[in-house]
């Protein structure tokens, strides 16, 4: 399977704009014969705690009919990040558009303290199947929590793909981290950061795969949008950038 992670530049608040963007990038996906592609945390929206309850919406929302119109055309799974109404508040989530499926979403179960503020935990769980294979799914802060990644592998996953909003002074953390999820779960590993301005902060991009021995196979700068595309049987990376 070849699985794609999109770095991109949100814009604040621009739903429509940022779908655009999105679009965009699905259909680069397309022509390199991506069957899944993974977008940064709540990239529909950009990562903007205090903006994230006006902009909440849910998965029937009809401005995402594109979404599974190229998933539909094109045999591909698209998931993107944007914050949705919960009955508690607003969850953390990733929207998840299949062939020919109902749409499914996974919503971030573990918040940084920081964050309760302004968001509500989902109970969904962190796993979606794609291609006959089971993808374990983590948001963000949820790459730290043990007990996420032992629900994550109860699974049997193949692959770890991670949807994330990380800014410059907390990068390095989560690379060490993610590298040794990698090796100590003997997974390929996959990541996917925006660039750009985000609540306030610099996010610090460097999207990348790691083998299912922890080695870096490949890693977008900090500046750029792109893709990294990878081939789950080869471990063959192609790099698309704007």
């Amino acid at each position: 399977m070849r699985i794609g992670a999109a770095q991109t530049r949100p814009i604040t608040g621009d739903i429509p704009g940022n779908i655009a963007k999105h679009k965009q990038w699905i259909e680069r996906a397309v022509a390199d014969g991506v069957e899944l592609i993974i977008f940064p945390e709540l990239s529909l929206t950009g990562y903007e705690p205090t903006l994230a309850e006006d902009l909440a919406t849910d998965e029937g929302d009809p401005r995402f009919d594109n979404f599974q119109a190229l998933s539909d055309a094109h045999d591909i799974t698209i998931g993107v990040g944007v914050p949705m109404k919960h009955e508690h508040g607003t969850c953390i989530s990733l929207l998840l558009f299949q062939p020919h499926q109902a749409r499914c979403v996974y919503a971030k179960s573990h918040l940084h303290p920081d964050k309760e503020a302004f968001f509500v935990r989902g109970r969904s769980t962190p796993h979606v199947r794609v291609k006959q294979t089971n993808v374990a799914l983590a948001i963000c802060y949820e790459i730290s929590v043990p007990e996420h990644l032992e629900s994550a592998l109860g699974y049997g996953p193949g692959i770890y793909l991670t949807s994330v909003a990380k800014f410059v002074n907390g990068i390095d953390t989560a690379l060490e981290r993610l590298a040794q999820v990698a090796a100590d779960c003997a997974l390929p590993v996959v990541m996917a950061n925006c660039v750009g301005v985000c609540d306030g902060g610099q996010c610090a991009g460097r999207t990348s795969v790691w083998n299912h021995r922890g080695s870096l196979l490949g890693q977008l700068n900090d500046a750029d949008e792109g893709l990294l595309i990878f081939h789950t049987d080869t471990h063959a990376l192609i790099e698309r950038v704007r």
